[in-house]
């Protein structure tokens, strides 16, 4: 069994301009899926992010204050699950709840390194 972070990338609900009965039911799935995965005993963490607040960039260090012109995608939050291998993270994937909104999942192999 290996650790794979789920990245997921989408627009920002408060751009998409969900009402609060369009936003109570994509949370409901997100409840649902994530208490899936945690019966399935595959869930090692997650978390959702909010818009970029600042970006730290180049040999000087740049700090610029978001939000970012160039980023037309949002890295909304995460999970990492423990599963066989890279195909079964992508059928742990077909459950993310923002697919209709145009979302992304990203899928990665956590590294591990030997001490």
């Amino acid at each position: 069994m290996k650790d794979y972070m789920m990245i997921f990338i989408g627009a920002d609900y408060e751009e998409l301009g969900l009402s609060p009965e369009q936003l109570q039911d994509k949370m409901s799935k997100w409840f649902a899926w994530n208490s899936k995965m945690q019966e399935q005993g595959i869930l090692r963490e997650g978390n959702a992010l909010k818009a970029p607040a600042k970006r730290v960039s180049g040999s000087d260090k740049t700090v610029t204050d978001g939000p970012f012109v160039e980023g037309k995608e949002l890295i909304g939050g995460y999970y990492i699950i423990n599963v066989e291998d890279a195909d079964a993270a992508a059928k742990v994937a077909e459950d993310y709840p923002d697919y209709d909104l145009g979302g992304i999942v990203e899928i990665r192999e956590v590294m591990v390194f030997d001490q």
